[in-house]
């Protein structure tokens, strides 16, 4: 027989009353709700620094046109749709609209 001195898993409800009763003892009624609002401001800090980052990258990104809207113009300038896919009519529409720029200068 072994004797695990420290065990670590999760805590249960009375492990969490516990700790719930020393905080009281320590920090008192009225400081204890500032230090948990402190303690949830922090986690929120955390959270929007940490989302920060993924949501600067997809600012970054810039915006996808839809499938149809990319089509609609593609009919309004006279391209052909049928049969081509989204990235084929982008395409289209940029050497279009080069060649466009390019014979107004």
């Amino acid at each position: 027989m072994t004797l695990k001195l420290m065990q670590f898993g999760p805590i249960g409800w009375t492990e969490l009353l516990i700790i719930i009763v020393i905080a009281l003892l320590l920090f008192g009624p009225r400081r204890l709700p500032e230090l948990a609002r402190s303690m949830g401001e922090a986690i929120n800090e955390f959270r929007k620094a940490s989302s920060g980052v993924t949501s600067k990258e997809e600012k970054e990104e810039k915006p996808k046109k839809s499938s149809s809207e990319i089509r609609e113009l593609a009919l309004s300038l006279g391209i052909d749709v049928t049969g081509k896919t989204d990235e084929e009519l982008m395409e289209e529409i940029k050497a279009l609209a080069a060649k466009k720029k390019g014979s107004e200068e």
